[in-house]
């Protein structure tokens, strides 16, 4: 574990004084609150409670480990923001991956900020600084986004100067929130990129979002190739149940289709996509009749 600095020793110090209910501090006014508010104060952990406010849903297990194996190494570099509840209790306003890291290593106390904060001053100070970071899904951005809005009842242009981005951007992520639900988990759980949601938005009924979105992950299609197969989707080239084209197949593909069908006595499914790429799906329905397609395929 890194030594002290005289930074943190400081904080102890703070954080004896805390303890003491004589000298709790609720206000900017009260007595001591000029050597506590914006100083470091090394607060136990077991004082400090989540944020009900937090944005961020999705904590990576794996990210979390090996930030727990810095911090156990290098102790806390960046220290938290709290805000003061009650007498030695605290809340979280941003950091609360250091502070689940921190836990799991088993530290007694972290380093914190104290902030003295309503519940929207708190909430916005959590969205903003969340929003900040470069590691939010663009779906927890959005909805960061919306509660801001919600919420605090700002406006996308003054909400842009707040968070210091332009309106354009913020309502390119709002405009993720009307994708159908499955599509937004999609998103959170990195099958399809932003690119691919915003091509999809212009696709208003919820079905044909899904299933386009189907084919974009089975095919494993390019927001570029998901932007032309929108297109022909729009330009009513597309068949509503599968999200293909239909109308642009191949005379190449019509003419072989016949022959494979025969040669397989089997049904043959065959889809193509803008960009002349395809698929050919032949199902079955037992172990008997994989190994006779496999046969013929084959040869073997």
């Amino acid at each position: 574990m890194a030594k002290a600095t005289k930074k943190q020793a400081l904080g102890r110090g703070l954080s004896a004084l805390l303890k003491d209910p004589e000298n709790d501090i609720q206000s900017v006014s009260d007595k001591n609150a000029d050597q506590v508010i914006g100083n470091v104060v090394e607060l136990d952990v077991d004082s400090i409670e989540v944020n009900p406010f937090q944005p961020r849903s999705n904590f990576n297990d794996e990210a979390l480990k090996e930030l727990a194996s810095s911090i156990k190494e290098l102790g806390i570099i960046q220290p938290i923001t709290v805000r003061k509840l009650d007498f030695n209790k605290f809340q979280l306003v941003s950091g609360e991956r250091r502070f689940r890291a921190s836990k799991l290593v088993g530290l007694k106390t972290i380093p914190a900020y104290i902030r003295i904060a309503n519940d929207q001053e708190s909430l916005e100070m959590a969205l903003v600084e969340n929003i900040q970071r470069q590691d939010l899904d663009p779906i927890e951005i959005a909805l960061s986004y919306q509660r801001l809005i919600d919420e605090i009842q700002v406006t996308q242009e003054k909400l842009s100067d707040r968070v210091g981005k332009k309106r354009s951007t913020i309502t390119n992520y709002l405009r993720l929130l009307k994708l159908h639900p499955i599509i937004q988990t999609g998103m959170r759980d990195g099958f399809v990129s932003m690119g691919h949601g915003r091509a999809l938005i212009n696709i208003e009924k919820r079905k044909d979002q899904i299933n386009i979105y189907e084919k974009i992950v089975s095919d494993g299609l390019s927001v570029r190739e998901t932007e032309q197969l929108v297109k022909a989707y729009k330009e009513g080239k597309t068949s509503e149940k599968k999200g293909t084209v239909t109308k642009e197949v191949p005379n190449y593909i019509s003419k072989g289709i016949d022959a494979l069908k025969g040669h397989l006595s089997t049904k043959v499914d065959i889809s193509t996509s803008p960009n002349g790429k395809g698929k050919i799906v032949i199902p079955f329905h037992s172990k008997e009749e994989f190994q006779r397609l496999k046969k013929l395929l084959t040869g073997d």
